[in-house]
């Protein structure tokens, strides 16, 4: 007998990374921020700044507008980006790269930022579609004897006006399943036109007596693809996908970014499509050369152009590619583009209160002397190198009991 191998259930592994206890930037509604909220500590101007920032993002209004986050490693830069990131929500694309990332790649320097800057736009994609309301009567699928082939099946649904019979496709029966959909609960939320959602189940409400809305049409979004990729999960609103078609370097034709734009520009004016700009975050933006900021200058002046954060632990120094030195190893008129968060040093307090709330996300338990210790390391040396002691230590003290 042929032997069966053994399915096993793919689980997420919860893996704990240098920022994944930020929430986000601990800002209350009047964007004050608070001592200590969503996993951040102190920095309360710069995080106040970021909060001004993020009001501007989520306007949506202004494009291109750029900001520049400096201060001494560990100091909380990339945790001020990753906060910004958490408010914003699953919604808006946020990108984060590192400056030294696009000389590594086989493709051209302004063709790898081009890249990333649409990878941060999205499009919200919209249709119209038909959803019909009311009580299921009948639910019926048949599956096929041999227990192989697709299922088939029918669903009543009856309002106060009609009682109607749908053909259900497979993807439908499957959302019908997982929600135990049965006759007599109240069915909505269902597109008839084919393109397969939920059905909202409620409480078994009955039709007896009751007006209800037998039909009506709405837009609903159907997907959030980025400019990058271009395309949308449904079949009537489909652009061709993006591919590396310019030999392996993975470049993108210039004619397939426009046939993008001509699309997204014809959607906008049917009201199918609104674009969201994202942010494109670039950490360690010293370590780009003059061409690339070049061609951030010009980038920035599209109206299509994401907001733009950059993060630098540089003071005065050579811009790369040239003999010059300037603030941050940025060109000055790229710098006089720049809303400037400065971040400071965090004080014996603060690096304590970071230090529990990185033992509470390494699930460590730890003495307050243990506490009084690592703070004065990470004040000697540097947070980030108490921090990789916490979990060091403790293996090291389950070791010796």
């Amino acid at each position: 007998t042929p032997k069966v191998p053994e399915v096993r259930d793919v689980t997420r592994i919860e893996r704990i990374g240098a920022h994944s206890h930020i929430r986000g930037l601990g800002l209350d509604d009047a964007l004050e921020p608070r001592q200590v909220s969503q996993g951040m500590v102190g920095q309360l101007s710069a995080r106040r700044a970021a909060g001004v920032i993020l009001e501007m993002i989520k306007e949506g209004k202004i494009a291109g507008r750029a900001v520049l986050i400096a201060g001494q490693p560990g100091t909380g830069k990339t945790a001020i980006a990753m906060g910004m990131a958490q408010a914003l929500g699953p919604d808006t694309p946020f990108t984060a790269i590192a400056g030294s990332e696009i000389f590594s790649l086989e493709m051209s320097r302004t063709e790898a930022l081009t890249q990333a800057f649409r990878r941060s736009i999205g499009v919200r994609i919209k249709e119209e579609t038909e959803i019909i309301e009311g009580e299921v009567v009948e639910i019926q699928i048949d599956r096929p004897a041999t227990g192989t082939g697709t299922k088939v099946g029918k669903l009543t649904l009856k309002t106060t006006e009609m009682e109607t019979i749908y053909d259900l496709g497979a993807k439908m029966i499957e959302a019908l399943s997982k929600e135990k959909v049965q006759a007599g609960n109240w069915g909505g939320n269902h597109r008839i036109r084919g393109v397969e959602a939920g059905i909202g189940v409620g409480d078994g409400l009955r039709g007896g007596g009751k007006e209800i809305k037998k039909l009506r049409r709405e837009k609903v979004p159907v997907g959030i693809p980025s400019l990058f990729f271009g395309y949308s999960q449904t079949p009537e609103l489909l652009l061709t996908p993006q591919t590396p078609n310019a030999g392996d370097t993975g470049e993108i034709k210039p004619e397939v970014r426009e046939q993008i734009n001509a699309k997204v520009a014809e959607w906008r004016e049917e009201g199918k499509a609104e674009v969201i700009p994202g942010v494109l975050f670039i950490d360690e933006v010293h370590m780009l050369d003059i061409e690339s900021f070049s061609f951030l200058n010009r980038a920035l002046e599209s109206d299509m152009a994401p907001v733009l954060i950059m993060a630098t632990n540089r003071g005065i120094t050579r811009i790369r590619g040239t003999a010059h030195r300037s603030p941050h190893g940025l060109p000055l008129d790229l710098l006089d583009r720049l809303l400037i968060i400065a971040t400071a040093p965090y004080g014996d307090k603060e690096t304590r209160q970071i230090l529990k709330i990185r033992c509470e996300e390494e699930d460590v338990e730890m003495t307050e002397d243990a506490y009084a210790v690592l703070t004065r390391i990470g004040l000697e040396t540097s947070l980030r190198y108490a921090m990789q002691l916490i979990t060091a230590a403790s293996l090291v003290a389950r070791k010796r009991k």
